[in-house]
């Protein structure tokens, strides 16, 4: 198991102290400087920066969602997704192009067979999970080699010299494993859990819901976060929570997506709970339950832009603002610097 220490806090005096020392009133930069001790402390440094930012996101099928029991759109569309994804033509694509993040798309276990393509990792435990209506979603053995595969993904990025990393994910059906982890980790009642996911209507919520209560009443509520994974999750969301594990471990800044990335990091901050030092949450997601999951959490988003669509897009709209913050920290000169009074009292 990989182990988190808590951030070293030792320098936040000196870090404040710079960040008040700036050409501004105090606190007059808000969120940004909020962020800009964050990555202080991470990076323990008075410098700190933000080197090669990329996202990655998690790719896997669902069993309850072959038969369209929970999702609007068919299984099949992960598959066609991804393909979009090689193609440029998503919205995180875009995104990471105007921002000029880089992009990794990783098969944890997508029910197709892709061609090898340059940003393409293929890294499937199944062709998709089982049916946690009938059976856990998977082993304990398939989780924990998602999660080490995950691991493993983020020191292969970090190696590459990026230490600001997003996550996303694609996945049709895995709002509705989401939801239930939201309800194991929060003990709140599924239906306060459970949305639109991919736009269901409200007499498919009603249905998605009662399905949901049904697993829960089948498996009961696991008291470890693993067999809650394990039991409840996909392939994408057990890589995303080893994914977010290791690069906290390693030190990097870890930039949280919407509803289905903090569900893995809950399970995440349910194994090692430092792991939210590291981590900067993006945006409150327009997903029913998911703002109920940053209240559970303890933390703050930082955009709130109506946004559900997933794929990390939430997090790519957060980088340049964790830029922004490394970049006044910097850049911008210091009362001294630029010989401008400060106040007197």
């Amino acid at each position: 198991m990989i182990h988190i220490s808590p951030v070293d806090r030792s320098l936040s005096a000196a870090l404040q102290e710079k960040i008040d020392q700036k050409t501004k009133p105090p606190g007059s930069l808000g969120r940004l400087e909020e962020i800009a001790l964050q990555a202080g402390l991470i990076q323990q440094t008075l410098k700190p920066v933000i080197t090669k930012p990329t996202i990655a996101i998690f790719a896997g099928d669902h069993g309850i969602a072959e038969k369209g029991l929970v999702n609007p759109y068919p299984q099949a569309v992960t598959a066609q997704m991804v393909y979009n994804f090689l193609r440029g033509g998503a919205a995180i694509n875009v995104l990471c192009k105007q921002l000029q993040i880089e992009l990794i798309i990783v098969d944890a276990g997508v029910n197709h067979d892709f061609p090898s393509h340059a940003m393409l990792n293929d890294r499937k435990i199944a062709y998709g999970t089982h049916n946690y209506l009938h059976e856990p979603a998977m082993s304990h053995d398939q989780c924990r080699k998602a999660m080490e595969a995950g691991a493993e993904i983020v020191q292969y990025i970090q190696q590459q010299g990026c230490n600001t990393i997003g996550f996303g994910e694609m996945g049709i059906g895995n709002t509705a494993s989401a939801s239930l982890l939201m309800s194991c980790f929060t003990g709140l009642p599924i239906a306060e859990c459970t949305g639109a996911g991919t736009g269901s209507t409200h007499q498919q919520i009603l249905q998605k819901t009662v399905l949901l209560q049904e697993a829960l009443n089948r498996h009961g509520i696991p008291t470890d976060a693993e067999t809650v994974l394990a039991t409840f999750g996909g392939f994408e969301i057990a890589m995303l929570c080893g994914a977010i594990l290791q690069a906290a471990a390693l030190g990097m800044m870890v930039v949280i997506d919407g509803f289905i990335v903090t569900a893995a990091l809950m399970a995440a901050q349910r194994m090692q709970p430092a792991v939210t030092d590291y981590c900067i949450f993006s945006h409150c997601s327009h997903e029913k339950g998911h703002r109920l999951m940053l209240e559970h959490l303890q933390v703050n988003a930082l955009l709130q832009l109506d946004m559900r669509l997933g794929e990390g897009t939430g997090a790519a709209m957060a980088m340049p603002v964790i830029q922004c913050a490394a970049a006044f920290m910097e850049h911008m000169a210091s009362f001294a610097d630029a010989q401008v009074s400060n106040r007197t009292s």
